[in-house]
């Protein structure tokens, strides 16, 4: 197919039913499959794609996920997955969906986390880069003085005010995300205050061979350690993370416990100068695909 033909190929949304071929897309593309990732942005996002010509799957993809209170007016729109297959490459796919969404859009404030390849397109479309996110993933190793001290296994009863405290630090409502926390992780935790005043979550879901540890919300460093602590010692497989880098001190103590930097990620914004919220007890999104 001419690359004038591919360019009026047509995007179509993506349903629950296109989680295979986008899992062969990230294949396609080197990326794990992430089946269970990609149902969880298909049912609560709006996936976008351009059937191959060939008829083997999908030749790109991206998952848009909207914030806020009002569906068709957003706070905040995350942009992920953005992907094109490798056999369509460097033919403007990838600028043609971008473009296309961002249209859709208008005037929604966007976020993205970019890889270095992705980042020139996206600066080109107007996003700057206020933050930038660190990958860690490893065999979590306790050195003797962890604890867990505040927290405990999340219940039924915890949701509200997991919500509450979910949007005070996210800045705008994502009440779509958090309520399939429960089904979508392995573990969901809370750190709570003598008072019983919730003062962070978190929450281990399976990717791959490892688990995910996100969102990370909590009022300190220590309790973002007493959470991932938790976490851990429940788990039996690798975490991963993508925590900002500004929570220096969270990224070190990580490391020594056996989590290494596998690669940093641009937090990209379009429409705002920065993130909603309150970053300072934000240390790692749910998934660098959906903020």
């Amino acid at each position: 197919m001419t690359t004038s033909a591919l360019a009026n190929a047509t995007i179509r949304r993506l349903t629950a039913g296109d989680v295979t071929h986008c899992a062969d897309l990230s294949e396609d593309r080197s990326w794990p499959r992430e089946e269970h990732k990609w149902r969880l942005l298909l049912t609560a996002g709006t996936g976008f794609g351009i059937d191959a010509p060939d008829g083997k799957g999908l030749a790109a993809a991206c998952v848009v996920t909207r914030y806020g209170d009002a569906p068709d007016a957003p706070d905040l729109a995350a942009i992920g997955m953005v992907l094109v297959a490798e056999r369509f490459a460097r033919q403007g796919l990838g600028r043609r969906l971008m473009s296309y969404v961002c249209e859709q859009l208008g005037p929604v404030p966007l976020t993205l986390h970019a890889t270095p390849n992705g980042r020139p397109l996206y600066e080109e479309l107007g996003f700057t880069t206020p933050g930038r996110a660190e990958m860690l993933m490893g065999e979590f190793r306790a050195l003797g003085d962890e604890t867990a001290e505040g927290t405990r296994p999340a219940t039924a009863d915890d949701l509200q005010a997991i919500l509450e405290l979910d949007r005070e630090v996210f800045g705008t409502g994502r009440m779509h995300m958090i309520t399939r926390l429960p089904a979508f992780a392995d573990r969901l935790v809370v750190a709570e205050d003598p008072s019983g005043r919730l003062t962070g979550y978190a929450a281990a879901w399976p990717n791959m061979h490892t688990h995910v540890v996100g969102p990370l919300i909590a009022r300190d460093t220590g309790t973002a350690k007493a959470l991932v602590s938790a976490l851990a010692a429940g788990g039996d497989r690798p975490l991963r993370t993508d925590v900002d880098v500004r929570h220096e001190e969270l990224r070190d103590w990580l490391k020594a416990r056996g989590l290494a930097s596998i690669t940093f990620n641009a937090v990209m914004t379009r429409g705002v100068p920065d993130l909603p919220g309150d970053w300072t007890r934000r240390f790692a999104p749910l998934t660098v695909a959906a903020g």
